[in-house]
């Protein structure tokens, strides 16, 4: 019997890409098959979690996670990444620090948005920060004619936010928590919100009109909502 990326709990959002809602914080991880490979995008909020999506990602690529993908460095989307060792490891240039430098802070945001301590403190103490920073644009060769472009396209929600967009019919750029669909866009103490329209900007020139957006939390959605929440986002801060 053929399995499907249902029967494993993703959703399917073009050939070879799918994404799924985590349970807790309803945080969105991304999936990019290629030939021989597979690239994650985020890894849930605790090891054991992570280990959970690298399980349900390897059933349905056949194969290892070869390649991973951080958006930003929040406990809810980094926390289980050392569930994924061996993966060659993309995040924006400075997620590497905040990951090394900042570990007390990530710390007790889990703690006050009630990850229990115990997964706290295996989160942090397993934390590893990414091998390849990038400062640009990157493209990973995912095999099989597969590629994935990986943009540096912030600072916004923080100071260090990465896109994922995969070229195809449709094309799927995974936003991390720059979109917001589930709730209002939350900027916390590391966000720049003079740049966050900027950075909305750079992703909707990246997908283009015809894109599917995967947003950090919610449901996928298109052009126009990105656009919208664009525009909210500069009268929310008195930015053009």
């Amino acid at each position: 019997m053929t399995v499907t990326w249902e029967d494993l709990g993703w959703e399917r959002l073009a050939p070879g890409v799918g994404r799924c809602r985590l349970p807790g914080w309803d945080c969105t991880a991304g999936l990019v098959l290629g030939v021989g490979t597979a690239l994650v995008v985020d890894t849930g909020s605790s090891p054991a979690e992570g280990a959970r999506l690298r399980s349900r990602a390897e059933a349905l690529a056949g194969g290892r996670v070869t390649h991973l993908a951080l958006t930003h460095p929040h406990f809810d989307h980094v926390f289980g990444a050392s569930a994924f060792a061996g993966a060659e490891t993309y995040a924006a240039v400075g997620t590497d620090a905040v990951l090394v430098h900042e570990r007390e802070e990530l710390r007790l945001d889990a703690l006050r948005n009630g990850l229990p301590p115990a997964d706290t403190d295996e989160a942090v103490d397993a934390l590893v920060p990414p091998g390849h920073p990038v400062s640009g644009e990157w493209t990973l060769d995912l095999g099989g004619g597969r590629q994935a472009l990986l943009a540096n396209v912030g600072p916004g929600h923080t100071a260090h936010d990465l896109a994922v967009l995969v070229p195809g019919d449709p094309e799927v750029v995974f936003c991390g928590d720059l979109v917001e669909e589930s709730g209002e866009p939350q900027a916390g103490p590391d966000a720049v919100p003079s740049r966050w329209p900027d950075a909305l900007d750079r992703l909707l020139a990246l997908g283009g009109e015809d894109a599917r957006y995967v947003p950090g939390h919610g449901t996928v959605v298109d052009a126009a909502f990105v656009r919208r929440q664009r525009d909210a986002l500069a009268a929310r801060f008195g930015v053009s």
